[in-house]
Parts: structure tokens; C-alpha cells; sequence
């Protein structure tokens, strides 16, 4: 086995290989809201990046590090572990930048860095649910070991959102069906169904509640042991109506530049690859204008699998026609 897969779980063995296919890179890159707003960051930011040293983080194909490069850093690290980085390699050999990116295949952890500090950090480390796959803990590390005291990161600020949404024939569909398959229960199924989180873009015109901000994330000084959290939300029911499950999205800001930039992964706007995230109630909530759910959500790295996340939402209802309580758990594998 080569050093640079040394001491890989065959779950890390999998994370990795997935992203050397070229498919999701694609997926990535046409991600308009995505690619442009890390773009618009780093290149309309260039007083930031002029003759700085940037550390890209889990950098794919290149595209964020040559971004960096076309800024005037005057040298830009990128790491990944996948080989795409043996593609982004030729990829920035072909942009004619090879004299300004190095590209370092390996764990954050244990690739050799020529710089003992970096004045940036740029990573897009996003998953589903903002920290399925857990690759913030990487750039945490990055940021621990490598990044100047007066260092800045991009992205800085990450806010996670909940609502609800009315969604009984797509429940129907997918959860309901189990109950009665060409005349036969299956249950067991359907209940390992209820358990998985939804990934899919959800019409704005379901969502039928308030939104909760009810985590936000500064990467500058968050620490490992906070990813894992149990917070209060809050929503208020905007029209008479079910509710058939909870959504989430995240917000992400770019605070350190001159003019701060952000993007939404929620419905209201445009489309990006992360799509929402769909819990499913158990049972069907019926609301009425002004009602008021309130809980707690609370979220683990999965024990097994730590780049999986554990995830269970307590709420109650006390409304005008119905009072409900459950404890709903997921795991997102």
C-alpha cells in the first residue's frame, strides 16, 4: 500500500474514490450559484489575494486554486486525496499556472506543506445537510495547523435553516407505497425509508412556515466538538394547511471580502447540486394559520461512520385543531 493511503478505512477508500469519478465534478462545476460565487469571492477580492499564500482544501479539479492564482496569490497549495487531483494537475498545467499552483495528493493530515503558515484558506467543503461527509473537520485541521493568526477563510459563515412543507403525494408515493405493495405489508422497509432523510429540490409554493436560522457556524473559530449540537427552533405556520415533513438548506456567506457575498441552497432560490434536505413526519400534521411548532434538532457524525450524520428532530404542536409530539431520528448515509 502507497503512504499516501496509509492507515484509509475501506468508508474513507469509498469517499474518496467517488470523487475521482468525473461525473460529480461536472455536477460541481455547472453549479452556476455554486462556482460563480466562489469566483466572484476570490476574484473581485484580488487586494485580498495579491501575494498572498492559499491553502485550497479537498481542491478537485483546480478550479478554485487557478481562480486564486488569476488573483495574483503569489503561491497556491491545493490537496485532495482523490485522483482527480492527477487530472487537476494536467488541468493546471494546461492554464499555464503550474509555476504558481502546487498540487499535493494525500490526507490534509499528513502531506509534506512547503509553507508553515498560509494567509487563506479556500475550500468548498459542503455536503447534503451542510456536514454530511464532514469534510469541514479537514478544513478545521487546515485552519488549526496552517493559518496565520490574522488568516481568513473562504467561505467564513455557514447558517442552517428549517421550515416545513406540505407534501402528501409525494409521501404517498415514496413512504405510503410500502404499506400495501400489489397486496403485501412491507413495513420493515418502509420504516428503514422514514429513517433516511429526503435530498430533492423542493417548490417554493409547499413551504407553509417560518424559517428557523437555528445553527450558524463561524469556520474562523468553530471547533470540531461543536459540529455536534442540540439547538432549539421555532416556526410559525403561515397558512392553514398539513404538514407532511420538516426542510432544511444552509446559507453561505463570504464575509471577509470588501463587499460580502452569499449564496441560498434553499428553495426560494436559484437551483445548486445540494438541492434541500426532507425529513418526514411520522404522522400528518394538520395546522391552521398562526399554530406554532416548536423542538429541538439535534446532530451527530454517525459512530460507524463518522462522515455520516445522525439527526433527530423532538417537536410539538399545540394548535388550533390538533396538539402533536414525536421524536423523529435519521441517519444520512
Amino acid at each position: 500500500m502507497s503512504t499516501e493511503k496509509a492507515g484509509l478505512t475501506s468508508k474513507d477508500y469509498h469517499y474518496f474514490d467517488s470523487y475521482a469519478h468525473f461525473g460529480i465534478h461536472e455536477e460541481m462545476l455547472k453549479d452556476e450559484v455554486r462556482t460563480v460565487s466562489y469566483r466572484d469571492a476570490i476574484m473581485k477580492n484580488k487586494h485580498i489575494f495579491q501575494d498572498k499564500i492559499v491553502l485550497d482544501v479537498g481542491c478537485g479539479t483546480g478550479i478554485l486554486s487557478m481562480f486564486a492564482a488569476k488573483a495574483g496569490a503569489r503561491h497556491v497549495i491545493g490537496v485532495d486525496m482523490s485522483n482527480i487531483i492527477d487530472k487537476a494537475r494536467l488541468i493546471v498545467e494546461e492554464n499555464g499556472l503550474s509555476d504558481k499552483v502546487t498540487l499535493l495528493k494525500g490526507k490534509m493530515e499528513e502531506v509534506a506543506m512547503p509553507y508553515e503558515q498560509v494567509d487563506i484558506i479556500i475550500s468548498e467543503w459542503m455536503g447534503y445537510f451542510l456536514l454530511y461527509e464532514s469534510m469541514l473537520d479537514t478544513v478545521l485541521l487546515a485552519r488549526d495547523k496552517y493559518l496565520a493568526p490574522s488568516g481568513k477563510i473562504f467561505p467564513d459563515t455557514a447558517t442552517m435553516i428549517l421550515s416545513t412543507i406540505e407534501d402528501g403525494e409525494y409521501k404517498e408515493d415514496k413512504l405510503n407505497f410500502w404499506d400495501d405493495v400489489y397486496g403485501f405489508k412491507m413495513t420493515c422497509i418502509k420504516e428503514a425509508a422514514m429513517g433516511e432523510p429526503l435530498v430533492d429540490t423542493v417548490e417554493p409554493r409547499v413551504i407553509n412556515s417560518s424559517q428557523c436560522a437555528f445553527k450558524t457556524i463561524d469556520i474562523l473559530t468553530v471547533t470540531k466538538e461543536e459540529l455536534a449540537f442540540s439547538v432549539p427552533f421555532e416556526v410559525s405556520i403561515s397558512r392553514d394547511d398539513y404538514v407532511h415533513a420538516f426542510i432544511s438548506w444552509f446559507d453561505i456567506e463570504f464575509r471577509a471580502c470588501h463587499k460580502p457575498i452569499r449564496f441560498s441552497t434553499g428553495p426560494f432560490s436559484k437551483y445548486t447540486h445540494w438541492k434541500q434536505t426532507v425529513f418526514y413526519t411520522r404522522n400528518t400534521l394538520t395546522v391552521c394559520k398562526g399554530d406554532t411548532i416548536k423542538g429541538t434538532i439535534s446532530c451527530a457524525p454517525n459512530p460507524t461512520n463518522l462522515r455520516d450524520q445522525d439527526i433527530s428532530i423532538a417537536y410539538e404542536l399545540e394548535g388550533k385543531e390538533e396538539s402533536a409530539q414525536d421524536h423523529l431520528q435519521f441517519t444520512m448515509c
